[in-house]
């Protein structure tokens, strides 16, 4: 299988969610709706609904590792997005295991990182441990990062209140780590959602949609990531990959699915 015979092909390293709506879950709808191919590793199992998270049991760092390289081994895989990670014990496994296949074939596919800390019901998902281990090893490799308003006050250490704050911190951040920022700011609640595109040398630019009131939909941050990683896996520019995901996003959450009060995005073809 090629590249040039096959579609894009991604590969999600991320948690499982029972539920269906985030997670490595969100990721192969949404890879498969935007016509990828998505394959997985598996980081640990997630006993969640939308709101709440219950459990978490990790998988092995060294299963998690073996998960990567089969894929890498096997297929032509074009981009990498990262999702819930754990431990830092984890963390260090997915680099190695990221470092070697570059290794091995001379490349180095896209990477996006969604640095999954903070649920939006509040509950955190990463461990003290892995945020430094992630700040420290993994967003330096990343060609895109995609914090949500909490997660990048916990990257920039303090409470980010307004769009102007936001681009600031991202800039700071993006300047740090020498990785483009996604900053998305949907939970500033405004008229518009918009997110920002911070790249290392300064240059940015805004993607703005219309914040849709009432909708509080599971699973955003993992569908997004998603989609910016398989048009970047399709050769998309990272400007034309987030404008694809944008548009992709918000259509998915217009046309969410309603469970009593559970939410869940429509992860429809375009």
């Amino acid at each position: 299988m090629s590249r040039a015979s096959g579609p894009p092909v991604v590969l999600t390293i991320a948690g499982s969610d029972n539920s269906g709506g985030a997670g490595l879950q969100a990721d192969l709808k949404t890879i498969t709706a935007l016509g990828g191919y998505a394959l997985t590793a598996v980081t640990c199992v997630v006993a969640e609904v939308p709101g709440k998270v219950s459990m978490i049991q990790p998988v092995r760092a060294a299963v998690v590792a073996e998960q990567v390289r089969l894929c890498f081994a096997a297929f032509p895989v074009g981009a990498v997005k990262t999702g819930m990670l754990h431990s830092a014990a984890i963390i260090e496994a997915v680099i190695d295991a990221l470092l070697a296949a570059a290794a091995r074939s001379g490349t180095k596919p896209a990477l996006v990182v969604d640095p999954v800390m903070v649920a939006s019901s509040g509950d955190l998902l990463l461990k003290p441990s892995a945020v430094l281990a992630c700040r420290r090893h993994l967003l330096p490799l990343a060609t895109l990062v995609t914090p949500n308003l909490n997660e990048l006050e916990v990257l920039a250490g303090r409470r980010i209140a307004n769009l102007r704050e936001m681009e600031a911190a991202g800039a700071k951040l993006a300047a740090e780590f020498g990785a483009a920022f996604l900053l998305k700011g949907g939970h500033l609640r405004g008229r518009e959602a918009v997110d920002v595109l911070v790249e290392p040398g300064g240059r940015g630019e805004r993607f703005v949609a219309p914040f849709i009131r009432g909708a509080d939909p599971h699973g955003t941050g993992c569908t997004y990531s998603a989609a910016i990683a398989t048009g970047l896996a399709r050769g998309a520019s990272l400007c034309e990959a987030v404008g694809g995901a944008k548009e992709f996003i918000t259509r998915a959450i217009a046309r969410r699915h309603r469970w009593g009060s559970t939410e869940i995005l429509a992860h429809d073809r375009p």
